[in-house]
């Protein structure tokens, strides 16, 4: 009882200690919790715990020193090391015994310790190893909760790759893929959740996007990558069941950790060059236009690290460039007979390259005083500059944008260790920012085919001139500080415990379209004599003028977090881990917006006197400036258990049930401020086949003198917002979240002699609240559908009076799935100089949107809510998903490839073809065999040694060796149930636009590097 006492009194101070936010730096140094290794176990002397034993750990390459004594029954455990090979010295009664342990990122390795001819553990295949020796046998984890997965620095470097973006090689991963699309730009998905869920964190901090989509910060329509590949040591991904440390996350965890200089001088170079033309195969538009338009792509970069002052201080820096040259090719949409055209619109139909320049810069300074303490400070410089928006459809190169996208981050740690304390301090600064901008600052032309007639429909907008529509400004900036703590004086338990405080400026200032917006109906002006460009009349325009001085949304957020987490080796074979989070968040510009007084008085009149029967209370959406308040529930408990069938970590059943908050993406909340600040006015002109009566909602006469922006924008001086769109927030927006649950078993099984690690796991996700723009239109009766209609026909004319469309935004967005999640692996060892992975997934995918474009949509106007609609099998997940990778080193040589074979991802369909047609339409999601995917990447490698320090290689990838397509869009309509008719769709099925690959067409490139 009185150890009991002992050990229960410093837990009580430490809970306090964390919950005021003290800084806790009474205890040992400690890689932040999500990137640091932990090596336990016990330590047995003549077969009986051996109590007060000592136990050592040094990092081999750093001279790095972690020390702690066993407890009473011989328990020990060394927590936040950095990942990496270390000497493991026990001293017991006067007896020593050294063993050489390899811990991966995050890892927590089960090694039993013996002295005096008791054999050593180390996940029931630990080999003793001479104390001088540099290679040790990594350190299998299988007593864990989590659904994870490692990615090593040798599969980086090995598998075949495009990109050097090393999320890349997360799609190794069950239920993880990482999407390459048509555009050049990537995202990392998980589950049936978008890209916004991800967070990644690199050496215990995460990269969180507050502003953009996407989930990592910078990777919104970026072609480049968020970190310099060179930098990154390994990586683990966690699809669910994470712990209570990580935060801003729904989906998956990414948790790497940074290369660090050692005692020994190394350094790397690479030159990498691909897709010029001559080295890869023709896109689809390239076979069409019967030639290849001029392309390339260089990448290059160094590293270079060592002592500055001997197991002291170190240094490691790198850098790494991309520079592209994309094919773009404009041309007509398929609707239109690009031959047709007249010489002046068709001369712009042409063959292009765009840029792309990414500088990428990483740097970070070790400093070792002593044992007890641990200094790094690090920093990350990107800088992106591109033309993009040209071509692979429409945009002609004068409506093109460019596009800054630029990210500066600073880490400051310190870690203080004590005997039974690990402690990780963590001082942040990040300026992340987001511009693009119409090239031209000049009127747009948008030229389109109608059908002419008493009902003109759009067929299709075949090319677009002009100045582009496109200015944002967007961003974050601020400073955070977070610290995380380990105590392992409690038998049994490694408690775990932190706080995070975040201040952060958030903009996002977006005027669409920038540049005046003209249409034009390019048949219905030649019918009427209109032959040139300078004759043609449009019959609409679109622009958004400036009411405000400035041009930035801002917002002055703040950040607090607080978890705890133990780790309860109940028994030898069971452990729990049991975890409570909490986060919260406040948001100046959402709660402190007021409503202006016109779309107050708008709504009133609108809602009391016309429109009275209106299915939801406008005063839900009225902002006084105080009646908003922060999202306060956000209660996270997070609970696992492993149990390992026959204490040798060979047969572990594991699993787990957790709930994990996201946040809100800003750049939707900004909507009502800027919708507001920057309203967007269509007006129509009275001109044949497009005929509206003058003076009554927006339509007027054409004059040419409304070229002139100015003229334009007299249209609406004053205090008139008529036709301005009316953006609105629920003021009890809440934050989304993901209820998981996991269950699973890992194996490590022998075949041929040489040891396999297996998982397989079912897991299933539901997540809540994901935050969905509807219109806020209703009829004179309140009615949102027109009579006898459950579907179609929202009520896109009528608009609040005075303005224009009610969009209003709630929590609505619901997905659900159900995995089953199977992963092999050999790893690959100088002994055993062969490597193999192999990944599958079965998604059973559910959402509530309907007509959803992929993943990432948060508009519906089909309903007036989703609180009725029927969940349908989500749009993008394929429901079968492979990857297979190999590596082997044979005849000096060395041999990569990797597999990726998915079943078609789901397309939405509006089914119209049955009785009613679209009056009571539903949506369902179709499967289109060509959109499947099958790609196989090879490489190959030679290295020369030259007898010093330097060793050069020579490389060749092929991508998609095969050159199997995988097209994008399909034409989803049946058909249509007309006067008791059904009417099949003859296009259905069929390719709507066969020029959009997911994949690339068949590429080479060749590397050339230098290592020393």
């Amino acid at each position: 009882m009185k150890q009991i006492a002992r050990t229960s009194t410093p837990t009580r101070k430490l809970l306090s200690c964390a919950l005021a936010s003290c800084l806790l730096l009474g205890a040992a140094p400690v890689f932040a919790q999500s990137t640091g290794a932990t090596i336990r176990g016990q330590v047995m002397a003549d077969s009986a715990p051996a109590a007060q034993a000592q136990v050592t750990a040094t990092n081999i390459a750093t001279g790095l020193t972690r020390s702690v004594q066993s407890t009473a029954n011989g328990g020990y455990s060394l927590a936040g090391l950095p990942p990496g090979t270390y000497k493991v010295d026990v001293n017991a009664g006067g007896k020593t015994t050294t063993q050489n342990i390899t811990v991966a990122v995050g890892q927590t390795a089960t090694v039993n310790l013996g002295v005096g001819g008791v054999a050593e553990t180390a996940g029931g295949a630990a080999t003793t190893l001479d104390a001088v020796q540099v290679t040790a046998q990594a350190v299998v984890e299988t007593k864990t909760s989590e659904v994870a997965t490692y990615v090593s620095q040798r599969q980086m470097e090995a598998l075949p790759q495009a990109s050097r973006n090393f999320l890349a090689f997360a799609d190794t991963v069950p239920g993880m893929v990482f999407e390459t699309r048509s555009n050049s730009t990537s995202q990392l998905k998980s589950g049936a959740q978008s890209a916004n869920g991800v967070n990644v964190f690199i050496d215990g901090v995460g990269q969180k996007s507050y502003t953009l989509a996407g989930g990592i910060s910078g990777q919104t329509q970026s072609q480049g990558n968020p970190f310099p590949q060179l930098a990154i040591g390994e990586y683990k991904v966690i699809t669910s069941n994470y712990k209570a440390e990580y935060d801003q996350i729904s989906s998956a965890a990414v948790t790497a950790v940074t290369k660090s200089g050692t005692n020994e001088f190394h350094g790397d170079f690479f030159w990498d060059k691909t897709g010029i033309r001559d080295w890869r195969e023709s896109t689809p538009i390239e076979d069409k236009q019967g030639f290849k338009n001029p392309s390339g792509e260089t990448q290059y970069g160094a590293a270079f690290g060592g002592p500055i002052v001997k197991d002291k201080l170190f240094f490691f820096v790198t850098y790494e460039v991309k520079e592209f040259e994309r094919p773009r090719t404009v041309r007509t949409d398929d609707s239109v007979n690009g031959a047709a055209l007249i010489p002046e619109l068709a001369q712009y139909l042409v063959s292009t390259s765009v840029p792309f320049n990414e500088d990428l810069w990483f740097g970070k300074l070790t400093w070792q005083p002593g044992d007890a303490h641990l200094f790094e400070l690090s920093t990350k410089r990107r800088s992106e500059s591109e033309i993009t928006d040209i071509g692979n459809g429409t945009n002609s190169v004068q409506s093109g944008k460019t596009n800054d996208n630029d990210s500066t981050r600073y880490d400051l740690r310190y870690q203080f260790n004590s005997l039974n304390w690990l402690n990780d301090a963590h001082l942040t600064y990040e300026d992340d920012t987001f511009n693009p901008r119409a090239m031209y600052l000049t009127n747009g032309q948008r030229y389109a085919a109608w059908t002419q007639g008493p009902n003109p429909s759009e067929i299709g907008t075949f090319i677009h001139l002009g100045g582009g529509a496109d200015f944002q400004n967007k961003g974050q900036k601020g400073w955070g500080f977070q610290d995380d703590l380990t105590f392992m004086g409690w038998e049994r338990h490694t408690i775990k415990m932190g706080v995070k405080f975040k201040s952060i400026d958030l903009n996002s200032f977006e005027q669409q379209p920038y540049n005046p917006q003209f249409r034009y109906d390019y048949y219905a002006n030649l019918l009427a004599g209109n032959t040139s460009v300078a004759d043609m009349v449009p019959y609409e325009v679109q622009f958004a003028p400036s009411y405000a001085g400035a041009r930035n949304i801002e917002s002055k957020n703040k950040q607090y977090g607080i978890y705890i987490q133990d780790d309860w080796d109940v028994t030898d074979k069971l452990q729990l881990n049991l975890g409570l989070r909490y986060d919260y968040e406040t948001s100046s510009s959402f709660e402190d917006f007021v409503t202006p007084q016109g779309v107050v008085d708008a709504l009133r009149g609108w809602a009391n006197v016309n429109n009275p029967n209106v299915d939801y209370d406008y005063n839900d959406y009225i902002s006084t400036g105080k009646n908003r308040k922060p999202f306060k529930d956000a209660w996270q408990p997070r609970l696992g258990f492993s149990y390992d069938l026959f204490n040798d970590q060979r047969h572990v059943i594991f699993g787990g049930v957790g709930r994990a908050y996201d946040r809100n993406v800003f750049d939707y909340i900004a909507l009502e401020r800027s919708k507001g600040a920057f309203p967007s006015f269509t007006y129509r002109f009275n001109t044949p086949n497009h005929p509206c009566d003058v003076g009554v909602d927006n339509c007027i006469a054409f004059d040419p003198s409304y070229y002139d922006r100015e003229n334009l924008y007299a249209l609406i001086a004053g205090p008139s917002r008529a036709g301005a769109e009316v953006d609105l927030i629920n003021n009890d927006l809440k934050v989304p979240y993901s209820d998981q649950v996991s269950l699973g078993m890992r194996n490590i099984v022998q075949v041929g002699g040489q040891d396999w690690n297996t998982s397989a796991a079912v897991a299933y996700i539901e997540s809540h609240d994901g935050i969905l723009f509807t219109l806020g239109n209703r009829r004179a009766d309140g009615s949102y559908h027109g009579p006898g209609a459950s579907f179609g026909s929202s009520p896109w004319g009528d608009p609040l009076p005075g303005y224009g469309n009610i969009i209003k935004a709630d929590n609505g967005v619901e997905t659900r799935i159900t995995q089953v999640l199977l992963s092999a692996d050999k790893p690959f060892t100088s002994e055993s100089p062969w490597g193999v992975t192999l990944a599958y997934t079965y998604s059973d995918a559910k959402e509530n949107r309907g007509n959803a474009a992929n993943s990432d949509e948060h508009y519906s106007f089909d309903y007036p809510d989703l609180d009725d609609v029927a969940f349908v099998p989500s749009v993008g997940i394929s429901k079968h998903r492979f990857v297979a990778t190999g590596i082997v080193e044979y005849w000096g040589l060395q041999f990569s490839a990797k597999l990726t074979v998915a079943s078609p991802p789901g397309k939405d369909s509006l089914n119209c073809y049955f009785v009613d047609g679209c009056n009571n339409g539903y949506f369902e999601t179709l499967y289109f065999s060509p959109s499947r995917q099958r790609q196989l990447d090879l490489a190959i490698q030679k290295e020369w040694d030259t007898g010093t320090d330097l060793k050069l290689r020579v490389r060749g990838d092929v991508f998609n060796v095969t050159n199997d397509r995988s097209y994008t869009n399909f034409n989803t309509n049946r058909g249509d149930y007309q006067n008791g008719v059904a009417v099949p769709n003859p296009n259905f099925g069929k390719r709507s636009n066969d020029e959009i690959l997911a994949n690339l067409p068949r590429t080479f490139k060749l590397s050339f590097g230098l290592h020393w």
